[in-house]
């Protein structure tokens, strides 16, 4: 069976192969397969963009080192968290000359990430072996996001961002279409009781959201604290989409100011459950 598989990739253009590939992927999340040819959903439309989407722009904002020049030159670095060391090599990370929290990512995939709060308590050496291992993968060949396939694997040091909760600082996920924010995400507690809601840009919480048994899932919608900032949250999103079908800036908010997070363009890669159903194509009609 691995010869005849081997045949097939030798014949089939790289393209043919991750349509299909990514397309078993969809019907096992979503029990069909999606239209590609006149995408209606949500995330049949990610899934064309991760397929067929190859534009450079959308690379810069995968990778999570280049796209600090595309936010830096649109808002300027004060909303950019503290850089302290990238590299392609984990073992040269300076360790010593860390301040006691941080946080370490690598530049070529999405959720992979290591909160450090106390660096006495840290064990380096592992810390340096997990960074190998991401550095080791092709995020590209989990889910067929193209935009992930040739961006140089590095590692990243960067500040932790702390919103005073006294755990990962609630995620501000902005869905601008065309230029315009029209729903916003917001991740409370991430790696502990992680819970997602929607709300629409005026702050209204709507009753829809992750289906169960997806990350983030939360089966009720509930009254979420309005952040200090989130106007200029809204505004900052809305220049970093101006001229784009569709992209999800991402913030953090403390009581001083706002910082960056990330700029994704294909969320969850088409794989993601919404509950209703409907609320799926319901976003779709946004792109």
């Amino acid at each position: 069976m691995s010869a005849i598989k081997q045949a097939i990739k030798t014949i089939l253009p790289r393209i043919a192969l991750d349509i299909a590939g990514s397309m078993q992927l969809y019907r096992k999340a979503h029990g069909v397969f999606p239209n590609i040819l006149f995408p209606k959903t949500f995330n049949e439309k990610v899934v064309c963009r991760s397929l067929f989407d190859n534009r450079r722009i959308l690379r810069q904002f995968a990778d999570k080192f280049t796209v600090r020049a595309y936010v830096s030159k649109r808002l300027g670095p004060q909303v950019l968290p503290e850089l302290y060391w990238v590299t392609e090599t984990p073992s040269d990370i300076p360790f010593d000359r860390l301040p006691k929290s941080f946080v370490v990512k690598p530049t070529h995939g999405a959720g992979w990430v290591r909160i450090v709060r106390d660096k006495a308590a840290l064990d380096m050496a592992e810390l340096v072996r997990q960074c190998e291992i991401w550095l080791s993968q092709n995020f590209y060949r989990k889910s067929y996001e193209r935009i992930y396939k040739d961006i140089v694997p590095r590692i990243l040091v960067e500040e932790l961002i702390d919103d005073g909760s006294g755990n990962a600082p609630v995620d501000y996920k902005f869905m601008v279409f065309h230029g315009r924010v029209e729903l916003i995400a917001v991740i409370v507690d991430r790696f502990k009781n992680t819970r997602g809601y929607f709300l629409d840009r005026d702050w209204k919480t709507l009753s829809a959201g992750l289906a169960e048994g997806c990350d983030c899932a939360h089966p009720t919608p509930a009254a979420i604290p309005k952040p200090p900032h989130l106007d200029e949250m809204i505004r900052a999103s809305e220049i970093l989409g101006k001229d784009l079908d569709f992209v999800r800036p991402d913030f953090y908010d403390t009581p001083e100011k706002i910082y960056f997070g990330e700029l994704t363009t294909t969320p969850g890669a088409g794989l993601a459950r919404y509950a209703p159903s409907s609320f799926d194509e319901y976003l779709g009609k946004f792109w």
